[in-house]
């Protein structure tokens, strides 16, 4: 059974999605700058970094990495192969992620615009999808895409000097009918370009500092369309809904989240720490009862799908170390390390297994894209 509910938590609204009364999904509704995108201006290029600090707003910056600038999207001058962006410049950026304490918001010269069946990427080649989707579907649905590709790259490229876009094929386009994706993935794809076009079009006309593109982030409705999207994705495609809800236990289940204690139904626990440079997660044996059997790869393997959960609700992002129980064998550590890998690919965010230490500690990466669920709250 799968329900989406919208509660209010510290005067903010709050849309969170339960599959069997169990938390999965969750997200603040509130202003974001996260996939604007600016007429920015280049203030200084810091060349042993390969970065620019650029102004998007008279009175906001934020970098950007120089590989990521097309050199089609400076727009107060035409850019041969031999010039580079230089300090003055003005530049279509989108930014890819907010100002957190003392570092600023990262923007991108890859600027995305989503459709509902795909998002198009300027500066990116070639034809991807969803790994949230099984392999099969992945493959069917990127041949159809290709074989409109090149006319997508021509529609782009003859409006505009922009020459390669990347496509990605959302999760929602695996529950399309067969006998109409193609006519939907095109008409999709094609719309989103056009608009990709028009961005372009339109930021040659503007000043310094304009916004081009915004996005429906305050949105309740797109939270609760991203909420229905992420059950879809996990097999659930009806679902019930209840607004303003105070009794569902919404509320209780974000307070847990704001602690750092989690209890498993073992008698195990974890204790997650958010810390200046990256994430803290210790897992404890607690009142698992231990008996001849060795319990540690089954508390083990209890305790990734409960940390995954965590990491994907509190938005935990950047480096994420885990000591997990210590285990006698490789295979026990090949089996934990093919369960977190497999979890990692139903998250919203890109998450990467780079490692077992020496010591055991389970190395993951994560993207950022925005604030911590702590931060957003508490901000």
């Amino acid at each position: 059974m799968a329900e989406i509910v919208t509660c209010t938590y510290n005067q903010k609204t709050v849309v969170a999605a339960y599959i069997d009364n169990k938390m999965q999904y969750l997200s603040v509704v509130r202003d974001s700058d996260v996939g604007r995108i600016y007429v920015c201006k280049v203030d200084h290029i810091v060349r042993n970094l390969s970065a620019a600090f650029v102004r998007y707003e008279k009175d906001k910056t934020g970098y950007v990495q120089l590989k990521s600038i097309d050199k089609a999207l400076v727009l107060n001058r035409n850019l041969s192969e031999e010039d580079s962006v230089r300090q003055g410049d003005e530049v279509l950026l989108q930014i890819e992620s907010e100002a957190v304490k003392l570092k600023k918001p990262h923007l991108t010269g890859n600027l995305s615009i989503s459709g509902r069946y795909c998002v198009v990427t300027v500066g990116r080649k070639g034809v991807g999808a969803s790994l949230k989707l099984s392999k099969d579907v992945r493959d069917e649905l990127i041949s159809s895409v290709k074989s409109f590709y090149p006319k997508m790259t021509e529609i782009i490229s003859s409006s505009t000097p922009i020459s390669t876009i990347g496509i990605i094929i959302r999760t929602d386009a695996g529950l399309l009918p067969k006998e109409t994706v193609v006519k939907k993935l095109y008409e999709d794809v094609q719309n989103t370009v056009k608009s990709l076009s028009s961005v372009y079009s339109e930021g040659k006309t503007r000043t310094v500092y304009s916004l081009i593109y915004g996005n429906s982030s305050s949105s309740v409705s797109s939270h609760i369309e991203d909420a229905a999207a992420f059950l879809r994705s996990r097999g659930e495609n009806e679902y019930s809904f209840t607004e303003n809800d105070t009794i569902h236990g919404a509320i209780a289940d974000i307070d847990r989240l704001l602690g750092n204690r989690i209890w498993l139904k073992s008698g195990a626990f974890i204790i997650i720490e958010q810390l200046e440079s990256f994430n803290a997660i210790d897992v404890n044996t607690g009142k698992a009862i231990k008996g001849k059997e060795d319990i540690s790869l089954s508390v083990n393997l209890e305790a990734a799908g409960e940390i995954m959960r965590q990491i994907r609700l509190r938005n935990l992002t950047g480096m994420i170390l885990i000591d997990f129980i210590n285990m006698k064998d490789d295979n026990s550590y090949d089996i934990l390390r093919d369960k977190i890998t497999e979890l990692a690919r139903f998250d919203t965010q890109h998450t990467s297994f780079i490692d077992v230490t020496g010591l055991g500690i389970v190395e993951l990466t994560r993207s950022k894209k925005d604030m911590s669920l702590r931060e957003q709250l508490t901000k």
